[in-house]
């Protein structure tokens, strides 16, 4: 048979929905996915990573993706969409495996979800409430439900001019001024030790200034000396990451785990901003400025005493400096 007509008949065709957020990817999987088993997001979570695998691979990794490539695969059904508590799921994926929160993909997800009107896709679409030119949409991620809001127009479609928000779930400080040792056949500089803080915003990051790690000149806006500093977060994620009395979560084992190393340079991020360059899962370099470690990073400054309660604080990313409209902004509600 033809090679082409071969690939044409193929029943493990997947379609997928390409979108945005800031410069980074989301890759959507509408059509295709096998069903998961397991009775909560977590078990259909673990139930993907034992026994479909090799899908994500085939979707993150090259020829069909590429090293920044971020996925989200629907899940219509779970415990907390069951008990009325969300409208929908979704699993986040990377080039290593599976993440537990996504701020850029809950951004793109909220857009995506408030304009399709597919009922399989999305059975509860049409159980969005409305109020004022803003949809909301209850997203079941593995760290809990995430509450977007999206501007629509009257007929109902979101509105590219205005900006999607969400309020993730509770965010907190683990560890203030941890101090690691660097063994001198990991060390990219002189320095044998790194001041660090770790932060939960849904996932868990090491997050430490670019001066600290020995880069006095903080993270070059042009992207050269990004490999002596993915060398570094390299490094640290692995120390930061076998220090497990420092990634406890208060409720579920399944989220124990140092997500990414988020490396901060307060000096170029504009008034009451601040530059960060993320590294995560396996050294991917995320493009926007991280929504779930903008989280971590307001508890982080809440704690510091650097903000307050309902303050906002705009956080870039190499990508999004300088380009309006394309920096996060986050503040701590209760």
């Amino acid at each position: 048979m033809d090679t082409f007509q071969a690939a044409s008949l193929s029943r493990s065709t997947m379609q997928t929905i390409e979108m945005h957020t800031s410069g980074e990817p989301t890759r959507i999987v509408v059509r295709g996915y096998p069903e998961l088993q397991g009775s909560t997001l977590l078990e259909k979570r673990r139930y993907a990573k034992d026994h479909h695998d090799d899908i994500r691979r085939q979707l993150m990794l090259e020829p069909r993706g590429h090293s920044g490539m971020y996925g989200a695969i629907l899940v219509p059904d779970t415990e907390l969409t069951l008990a009325g508590e969300a409208d929908i799921g979704v699993l986040f994926c990377h080039n290593e495996g599976y993440s537990t929160m996504c701020g850029h993909a809950t951004i793109a997800l909220g857009r995506f979800l408030v304009d399709t009107r597919d009922e399989v896709l999305f059975p509860r679409r049409n159980e969005l409430r409305t109020v004022n030119g803003q949809t909301f949409v209850r997203l079941h991620a593995p760290c809990g439900v995430v509450h977007i809001s999206v501007p629509t127009t009257a007929e109902g479609r979101s509105r590219s001019d205005l900006p999607v928000q969400f309020v993730g779930g509770p965010s907190f400080v683990s560890k203030r001024d941890l101090v690691v040792s660097i063994p001198s056949n990991q060390r990219w500089s002189s320095k044998a030790e790194v001041r660090l803080d770790v932060a939960y915003g849904g996932a868990f990051y090491a997050i430490v200034s670019a001066e600290e790690l020995g880069f006095p000149e903080g993270i070059p806006v042009d992207n050269s000396g990004l490999g002596r500093m993915a060398s570094a977060a390299a490094a640290l994620k692995e120390i930061v990451g076998a220090q497990k009395d420092v990634l406890k979560h208060p409720h579920e084992q399944d989220l124990e785990f140092l997500y990414g190393v988020m490396i901060v340079d307060a000096a170029k991020g504009g008034d009451n901003g601040e530059l960060g360059l993320c590294f995560f899962a396996d050294g991917q370099i995320d493009r926007s400025p991280t929504g779930s470690c903008v989280m971590a990073r307001v508890a982080l400054a809440i704690e510091q005493g650097k903000l307050r309660e309902g303050e906002w604080r705009t956080y870039e990313s190499v990508v999004s400096l300088g380009k309006a409209g394309n920096a996060f902004r986050g503040c701590a509600v209760k």
